[in-house]
């Protein structure tokens, strides 16, 4: 499944091999040292504590029980920022970027068009990195776990867009929100009965995988929601499984008929991305 990081999780309950080991292990050195990774290279003849020896030994051992490596330092790099996570949100995915890119050429396009709305945030990565990249752009984020609420706080604090992004702890769409441009999300959209394919878990949240029976449920509950609050944004984007590009374009295509609707792929080749323009 794509929502899996590779050879995380333990399998039947075994103690996974370690893939990469070399390189994991200056991660953990750099973290338990609290050095960047240049300056252990730089002093490979330095010696560990008892202390120092002790928590790296703690960390490989969950690490080797399965639990994902953003979980053990605390953070993810995404779209070229690096963002705090922790088992109350979903580790940023590299395909999650495609998102971020198109809505990015948009904005770029489409100077009078500078509001937006992250449905679902999670640890904050979509919204902080448009506005990273969008100076004069401002989001709204949503999300309902106010724990996740709190770590993308934090992250919008770390890369100084706080002034420029609003919270809401609420059901996809607040009920008082204002018109936006832009609409990105990427939902839980793993099939239930798929769960446990997902190599995660049972380390994140299931809340940020779980999409109902089909995987659309969220995708259904969300396009309620803009014709009830009549949203109508005029670029909606959303991150899609990849086993379900076509069931989720048809939705989309029934639900917004007049729209114009894009189905595109990552760089793996996979479906990823529906893009809907034109809704009204």
């Amino acid at each position: 499944m794509d929502r899996s990081l590779p050879a995380d999780p333990s399998i039947g309950g075994q103690l996974r091999v370690i893939d990469l080991p070399h390189q994991i292990a200056l991660v953990l050195l750099a973290q338990v040292l609290e050095k960047p990774k240049s300056w252990i290279l730089a002093h490979s003849e330095s010696q560990l504590s008892t202390e120092q020896k002790a928590a790296l030994d703690s960390l490989v051992a969950r690490l080797k029980n399965g639990e994902p490596l953003p979980y053990l330092t605390g953070k993810q790099e995404f779209f070229g920022l690096e963002f705090k996570v922790t088992p109350a949100t979903l580790i940023p995915r590299p395909e999650t970027e495609l998102l971020v890119e198109e809505a990015l050429n948009w904005l770029k396009a489409n100077g009078g068009a500078r509001t937006g709305i992250d449905v679902g945030t999670g640890s904050g990565c979509i919204a902080i990195s448009l506005l990273a990249n969008c100076p004069d752009l401002r989001m709204t984020a949503t999300d309902v776990s106010k724990d996740a609420l709190q770590i993308a706080r934090g992250n919008a604090r770390h890369h100084k867009v706080q002034d420029r992004i609003t919270f809401f702890e609420c059901n996809l769409i607040p009920p008082d929100v204002q018109k936006v441009d832009l609409l990105c999300a990427n939902l839980p959209y793993i099939p239930t009965e798929k769960l446990a394919e997902v190599n995660s878990l049972p380390w994140e949240p299931s809340l940020a995988l779980d999409g109902g029976a089909d995987g659309l449920t969220l995708f259904r509950q969300l396009f309620d929601k803009i014709k009830q609050f009549e949203l109508e944004p005029a670029l909606i984007l959303l991150e899609i499984e990849e086993t379900l590009g076509q069931e989720t374009l048809t939705l989309c295509q029934n639900a917004f008929p007049n729209g114009t609707i894009e189905l595109l792929q990552d760089l793996s080749g996979r479906d990823r991305l529906i893009r809907i323009e034109n809704i009204r």
